[in-house]
């Protein structure tokens, strides 16, 4: 239901209360690439999309748990992920959220390294993931880590295990 701000006059009605009242709900988050080639697919992961919306507030949270049947792509590192939004956004931003993927077959202390993301919206249809630091997990602490937007090898090479959980807002389109 699309927004539509209030003006003199207006009558309250369900639908109107509706439009305001962010109510959570499932969308089915479309994988791709920034090239279009090498379009990776979840196969068997587990996927949580959530958003929901007030007025022209989007809250959304993505967390993806990556399986055996995961196809993970192969673009390299010139063939960026993209996650398809559930609302089409105002405008692009550089920053829209933040996240975090784990790798889980490092063995290092706890048995997962995690690197902080940030979600920006490249499109106004989709979000990329970039690095912004160094990972935790590790004996000593932080470890320098791939810098740059994530993708098939970055900022590791992807496993069965591995996960990425992202939460944000942004302004959606009229």
């Amino acid at each position: 239901m699309a927004y539509e701000p209030w003006r003199p006059g207006m009558i309250i009605t369900a639908n109107r209360l509706l439009s305001i009242s962010p109510t959570w709900q499932d969308w089915t988050p479309v994988w791709t690439t920034s090239t279009g080639v090498n379009t990776p697919s979840f196969g068997d992961a587990s996927v949580t999309a959530r958003w929901a919306q007030a007025a022209r507030t989007v809250w959304f949270r993505l967390e993806i748990g990556f399986g055996a049947a995961t196809n993970f792509g192969g673009g390299g590192s010139a063939d960026n992920w993209r996650f398809s939004l559930p609302v089409t956004a105002a405008a692009t931003q550089l920053i829209a959220g933040h996240a975090e993927a784990q790798d889980s077959a490092t063995g290092g202390t706890p048995s997962s390294v995690r690197v902080p993301l940030r979600a920006r919206l490249t499109s106004t249809g989709t979000l990329e993931l970039e690095t912004t630091g160094g990972s935790t997990g590790f004996a000593g602490g932080y470890a320098a880590t791939s810098v740059g937007l994530i993708d098939a090898v970055t900022p590791w090479t992807w496993a069965s295990g591995d996960a990425i959980r992202v939460s944000g807002q942004y302004e959606a389109a009229v």
